[in-house]
């Protein structure tokens, strides 16, 4: 039985059971929580993309406004500097910027201590679009939750915790795109 009415995707018992019978070494509790997590990470880019779009910016562009607010006051990182953040390669983030400037999202300067650097700073259109979005994201997020109570949601949250350092770990790159794919 789909996991939604209507939904093409079989539920994650079938697809345990389908991929059992193919491969016989899987451990189903194992895939249990791996496909859980991936449709939940699907489901919620879904979702964060739809607030984002009514805002008139793309998920990419959040990524940059959050970049810019997560380096703190004066709110503003050469591109470099982004790209890195971001896993993006300097072409997709000059690009990314581009764009962000004609919508008036973001600054592009010249470093007045450096004239050879350029400045990105969030401007004040981009950070009141962020602030909408994070009290978008607040909603959804406590409505995902709510059937946890608070004390689940810190388990959770650790456990969660625990499987991103191993993946940080094993796979130091996986935070980043190994192409340009802007």
């Amino acid at each position: 039985m789909p996991d939604t009415p209507g939904s093409a995707e079989p539920s994650i018992e079938e697809q345990i059971a389908a991929y059992q019978r193919e491969f016989q070494d899987l451990d189903p509790q194992v895939e249990k929580v791996v496909s859980a997590l991936s449709r939940l990470n699907r489901r919620m880019n879904v979702a964060y993309g739809r607030q984002t779009a009514e805002l008139g910016i793309s998920n990419a562009e959040w990524e940059v406004l959050k970049a810019l607010v997560l380096a703190g006051v004066p709110y503003r990182l050469g591109p470099g500097d982004l790209a890195k953040r971001l896993g993006l390669t300097p072409a997709a983030m000059t690009h990314r910027i581009d764009r962000m400037v004609a919508e008036g999202l973001v600054t592009r300067e010249r470093d007045e201590n450096n004239r050879v650097r350029v400045i990105v700073g969030l401007t004040e259109e981009g950070r009141s679009k962020w602030l909408e979005a994070m009290r978008m994201a607040t909603v959804f997020e406590e409505e995902l939750l709510q059937d946890l109570s608070g004390e689940e949601r810190g388990r959770l949250g650790e456990m969660l915790i625990r499987l991103l350092r191993r993946v940080e770990t094993t796979q130091p790159d996986a935070g980043g795109r190994l192409r340009d794919l802007d």
